[in-house]
């Protein structure tokens, strides 16, 4: 019997450190497999989610990706998005000018520049939209699900649904030490997933170094299979999009910069560079850009279709 062979790779990405930042599959020419063998291949690689590298399906892209968690398919992954560039600037050297790329969330660029003795990988994305802010009861609930009382909020940031196509709530905490030490109830995050439409819960604490703003992270995405996500490229966006419009993150020259760092509490710590283009208190795009390393990479043999 004829058997279809995958180039599949696990890569660390938002991280130069082997072991560390947030765990990618790759699959490269991933167009033979079939839905279900996706998924399949995205559980059996576990170890987060995994981006499908795909042929372009029209003229206005240059590569079409899919995404699977461990447990289903979702629009958009950004450090899965990472990995994926880095793994093909690796193999084929950077492209010369930024690239299309097709997802569930619609097209994005995505540039991939040389650095040191590795690349960094750029993504910009259309500026995340806030769908709502959460009424008193529901506030209740979730900090009743995360173990952390009101006294524990930032009040300069409200707690805020925001949404590309995968939506994300953002909740800002007074301290760091507040964020690493919450030991929130996975479950009660799962059930509530539904009744406030946001597939994950972003939590953040400000800080500065100087005159450049920075934040630690964590979030949990239970209902989509990640207890807790060890860096996110696309919740940083909806970050900096939010402080933006509340005024805790200041242009200059009509750039905004955030440092974040995420994943201490996992034992993989990361770190993404937010820039958003802003007119005003209005983010009108926005760049997540970091590194990655590739952890190893194997060849995958299925039966022939």
């Amino acid at each position: 019997m004829s058997k279809r062979s995958f180039r599949v790779f696990q890569v660390d990405a938002f991280t130069r450190t082997l072991f560390a930042g947030n765990p990618a599959g790759v699959v490269l020419e991933a167009d033979g497999l079939s839905d279900t063998e996706m998924q399949q291949i995205a559980r059996e690689v576990g170890r987060g989610d995994t981006a499908f590298v795909l042929a372009p399906s029209d003229t206005d892209h240059d590569v079409r990706m899919r995404f699977f968690t461990p447990k289903c398919e979702v629009p958009f992954v950004g450090h899965a998005t990472m990995a994926a560039h880095f793994v093909r600037a690796t193999l084929d050297a950077p492209a010369a000018r930024p690239i299309r790329q097709s997802s569930g969330t619609g097209i994005i660029t995505v540039d991939v520049q040389r650095k040191d003795d590795s690349f960094e990988v750029g993504m910009r994305l259309p500026a995340p939209k806030a769908v709502r802010a959460l009424e008193s009861p529901e506030l209740d609930s979730l900090l009743d699900a995360l173990g952390v009382s009101h006294g524990d909020l930032d009040p300069r940031t409200p707690v805020e649904i925001y949404a590309t196509r995968n939506a994300r709530l953002l909740l800002g905490l007074r301290s760091a030490q507040s964020l690493h030490t919450l030991k929130p109830n996975l479950d009660a995050l799962a059930r509530l997933t539904p009744h406030l439409g946001a597939d994950g819960f972003f939590l953040f604490a400000l800080s500065s170094d100087g005159d450049s703003p920075q934040c630690e992270s964590r979030m949990f995405c239970p209902a989509i299979g990640v207890p807790e996500d060890a860096v996110s490229g696309n919740a940083h966006s909806m970050l900096g999009a939010l402080l933006v419009r509340h005024g805790l993150l200041k242009g200059a020259n009509g750039v905004a910069l955030l440092h974040g760092k995420q994943g201490r509490s996992v034992g993989r710590p990361g770190e993404v560079t937010v820039t958003v283009e802003v007119r005003g208190s209005e983010p009108l795009s926005v760049r997540i850009s970091g590194t990655a390393v590739i952890a190893f990479q194997t060849v995958l043999e299925l039966p022939g279709a």
